[in-house]
């Protein structure tokens, strides 16, 4: 009868167990490196892709087959005085949270005020969502630099507007129907004013109330 040695045996079960707690270790880093790559989501730059999301598109623009819900979010206008999503229901909303410091960011913004110019109303309204830090003063630098007039001012010091309502980076632009519910959205920057975009917001706006399709 054959009889295995003692030795081989227990290194054996000594290159098993290594094995087991390297996979165990692999593991744990996989973890912790996905909660922390969550955590700072909200302040990376996002980059325009190709949408593999249901529902029609314009490049990286989604357009849901039904409107979703909106957490409730709080920030400031120019003045000073807090405001919340609330404030502007009963209007299409096309809220953009970008960041002064954000290159992508600051290239779109002349887009959007021309956008804002050409559809703004009592029935629609860019609203700009800065969460700059520094708060006002900086914003409202940026607007003088660029020479942005159509665009209102909004800001969100603490930031916590880009992570309650999903932001993976920045700029990520949500559009919001009357009734509150977001119906679109794009990760990244865009040409907010051309043709293609003006032609599906217009049709956005044309949507009545309750139906998003």
């Amino acid at each position: 009868m054959r009889t295995e040695h003692p030795i081989k045996h227990k290194t054996s079960i000594a290159l098993v167990t290594a094995v087991v707690g390297v996979v165990l270790i692999g593991v744990g880093a996989y973890q912790y490196f996905a909660v922390s790559m969550n955590k700072m989501s909200a302040v990376v730059i996002a980059q325009p892709s190709a949408s593999v999301e249901a529902g029609k598109s314009n490049r990286s623009l989604i357009i849901h087959e039904a409107g979703r819900s909106v957490a409730e979010i709080s920030f400031t206008d120019d003045e000073g005085k807090e405001l919340s999503l609330a404030d502007f229901r009963g209007r299409t909303i096309l809220l953009n949270i970008w960041a002064t410091w954000c290159v992508p960011c600051r290239e779109e913004m002349p887009a959007l005020d021309r956008l804002q110019a050409r559809l703004g109303g009592t029935g629609f309204e860019v609203v700009p969502l800065s969460i700059d830090r520094d708060g006002l003063p900086k914003v409202k630098a940026f607007y003088e630099e660029l020479s942005l007039e159509a665009l209102g001012i909004y800001v969100d010091v603490s930031g916590k507007a880009a992570y309650g309502l999903g932001a993976v980076g920045i700029p990520t632009t949500l559009l919001i129907n009357p009734d509150g519910l977001e119906t679109g959205r794009l990760v990244g920057p865009a040409e907010w004013d051309s043709p293609e975009m003006i032609d599906i917001l217009q049709q956005q706006l044309e949507t009545p109330p309750g139906n998003s399709n």
